[in-house]
């Protein structure tokens, strides 16, 4: 049974596409076959992290909402060799960053229940142990039907005010949708606070279990997406908190 896991983000600039890759890549170096679907059309960029050259990509996610393709078609196996070793496997859906498809995307919109038979699909085409959906921040129709079809919704937020009310409005949504389970990740938070007291803050405000609660890390802001921070420091504390992260959402 494939389990679906969506991680957003009411607000950009979460960390919510480094912390996916992040989960996916650790969930596939248990032996998984693990597929990531960048839905977040309007800024894609989650394909940078596995190093994919945006002249290589020839199908994206756009290409099958315009039906010239099919889901799996677009699909490219980006398994980091050390995941291969595992018997894990990794699979990304890109969305593309051509300015002119994006734009078109934004225009024409493309077509909920055609993104929702393509998942559906990518799961038994790919037979997959674990789908992530790297999501646009906000609220929009795409927001919707990931949280719909999700076995887990993840939210990442930061000890931000504003952060906080996106969080709650999109809590109430996902309440409304019955999500089965939410949990919360809170990312970027400074040194100086006390990450058990954070934790216990903002389970209690939201009532929400908190997965995880990761500093703002300098190694992460050195990679600057070149590459998947649980490869590139393997023995890192932060790589420690994703495993944990990763264990109790993929659970």
């Amino acid at each position: 049974m494939v389990k679906v896991i969506s991680v957003h983000s009411f607000r950009g600039g979460t960390g919510k596409s480094n912390l996916t890759a992040n989960l996916a890549v650790l969930a596939a170096s248990q032996g998984n076959r693990v597929a990531i679907v960048d839905t977040d059309i309007q800024s894609p960029g989650i394909h940078v992290l596995f190093g994919m050259d945006e002249q290589a990509i020839q199908r994206s996610l756009n290409d099958y909402l315009w039906e010239r393709c099919t889901i799996a078609e677009a699909s490219y196996d980006v398994t980091p060799p050390e995941i291969a070793q595992s018997n894990g496997s990794v699979y990304l859906i890109p969305s593309s960053i051509k300015a002119g498809e994006i734009a078109r995307i934004l225009n024409e919109g493309y077509s909920v229940t055609l993104l929702n038979d393509g998942l559906r699909n990518l799961c038994k085409e790919l037979q997959l142990s674990y789908l992530f959906i790297d999501t646009h921040p906000g609220l929009n129709k795409e927001t919707l039907l990931s949280v719909a079809i999700s076995d887990v919704l993840v939210i990442i937020l930061r000890p931000d005010r504003q952060d906080f009310q996106g969080t709650a409005v999109t809590l109430q949504v996902a309440r409304k949708l019955d999500a089965p389970k939410t949990v919360l990740v809170i990312n970027k938070v400074l040194p100086s606070y006390n990450p058990e007291d954070v934790k216990e803050q903002i389970s209690t405000t939201f009532q929400v279990p908190v997965a995880g609660v990761f500093p703002v890390c300098e190694e992460m802001i050195q990679l600057a997406s070149s590459g998947i921070f649980c490869l590139e420091y393997p023995h890192h504390p932060y790589t420690d908190q994703l495993r944990q992260a990763t264990a109790q959402i993929i659970t």
